[in-house]
This record gives structure tokens, sequence and C-alpha cells, in this order.
């Protein structure tokens, strides 16, 4: 069955105490709620995620980290391997953000590496995608949507498939305060589904969880949220306030329950 998720992804933002102080606030305020259809998932920095980790309820708030390494261990210095996320209680990777493509030029042999080796120690992959605003403006988006699947999870099995999440992130729309309208999200996690449904099946991809990410708030996220492919929320600088994620959160399950 198709899970309904907000995500935040808190980048390279606060320090430790900060971090601690964030997670606190949120562990404190957040509510029981229907754990079989909904998620709440926080990825702070590297340096946060054992402390961050044991301050919050993994009943009600999973435990994901920003990157990962694709080998398993080695002289890889300032790496950090699949295993070591798994010793401290990570859940979920976001694998193939915009910003590792763009500053580390991740390519997609990296990133389907990095899907791989989450996926053999049981973490959740947040597969990132998404266009630049010249594809957007060219009418390349859909070329550039499907190329960028083609090339990683669509050479999954699809067993693999299943356990991973997709993020669809117009990069013309991160950190910008621009926002793709309700219609334009929905048009491209449409089209993921369809691709995915015509490469394994209509049962997969409908149970598929697709992401949308970019400058969400809690004020122009009904809109999306309310559209039947999109099924939550990748957050980035909203997650750092406690009120804005949670109610975010809660914007969510109302328009999904």
């Amino acid at each position: 069955m198709r899970k309904f998720i907000v995500a935040g992804n808190w980048k390279m933002n606060t320090t430790v105490p900060e971090g601690e102080l964030l997670a606190n606030e949120i562990q404190t305020k957040i509510w029981h709620y229907d754990r079989d259809k909904f998620q709440l998932i926080v990825a702070p920095p590297y340096t946060h995620l054992a402390t961050v980790g044991q301050i919050l309820d993994s009943d009600r708030v999973k435990l994901g980290a920003q990157n990962l390494f694709w080998e398993e261990k080695g002289a890889y210095t300032g790496e950090v391997s699949a295993a070591m996320l798994k010793s401290i209680d990570v859940e979920y990777v976001i694998i193939g953000h915009s910003e590792r493509r763009k500053y580390f030029n991740e390519s997609d042999e990296i990133l389907l590496k990095k899907v791989q080796i989450a996926l053999n120690y049981n973490l959740t992959p947040i597969f990132c995608i998404g266009e630049q605003l010249e594809q957007r403006e060219a009418n390349e988006h859909f070329d550039v949507i499907k190329s960028q699947l083609e090339n990683v999870i669509l050479r999954l099995s699809a067993e693999q498939l299943s356990k991973v999440i997709i993020a669809y992130e117009p990069v013309w729309a991160i950190g910008t305060g621009k926002v793709a309208t309700p219609e334009q999200a929905q048009e491209i996690h449409h089209f993921i589904r369809q691709l995915i449904s015509e490469k394994f099946s209509s049962n997969l991809a409908n149970d598929l969880t697709i992401l949308y990410g970019g400058s969400c708030k809690p004020n122009n996220v009904a809109g999306l949220f309310e559209k039947p492919d999109i099924d939550g929320g990748l957050i980035g600088g909203a997650s750092l306030k406690a009120d804005d994620f949670l109610e975010i959160f809660k914007i969510l399950i109302d328009k999904k329950s």
C-alpha cells in the first residue's frame, strides 16, 4: 500500500546542539498518527545522526541520512558507508539530490551504485530527480525525467524498486521560493507512474510513494497534496522550523485521510 510521507532534509544547517534542540522540539510536538499510512522522516547532517536518533521516538519520527558512499568499506577518506548508517538505526537515505549532482558531479552510474548498496543494507532510498529551468523552458522536462529514471531505478528489479521512494524536485524550485504549480507537479508525478507501469506493472506503480520537493511551505502545500499522484513532500528550509515542518505533515494527513 502506498505510504504518504513528509521528509525533512536539513542539508548543511544547524550545529549539533542546534540539531538536538530541533529534534527535541519535533519529538515533543509530534502526535500519534496512523503509521501504516503516514510517515515522518528527518535527515540531519552526518554529525547529528547518532544524537538525533537517540532523541527521536522511531515509532513516530524516522531517521534518514542525506547521502552515503557506494562501497561497503575501504580507503575512502571522508566517506560514510551504508553499514555505518545502519549501525545507528538510520532507515532512509537521500540519493541523487540535485545539489549532489551539481556540486559533486554524481553521475547516473554512481547513483545506481548508491541505490543498490542502500538496498543491500535494507536502507530505503529517497531517489531524487528533476529538471533545470532551461530544460523546462525548452519543453525537455519529460525527456530529462525519463532519462534519470531509465538510467537508475528502472534498471532495478521490480522487488528492488518496490522499496524505493521517488522525490520529484524541479531544480528551478529548490531554495528559490518558486514552486511548481499543483498541475505541473501532478503532471510529472503521473508521468513517473506511467513509466513504471509500462516497465513493470500498474500495481507496482500505484503502490510507489512519489514525493514533491522544492520550496515547500505550510502556505503552499495544500494544493500539491490534494493531487492524486503526489504522496507528500521532501522539505528543505521549512524542515528547520519544527512548527512549519509539523504543519506540513498535518496538511498531508488532512488531505490524504
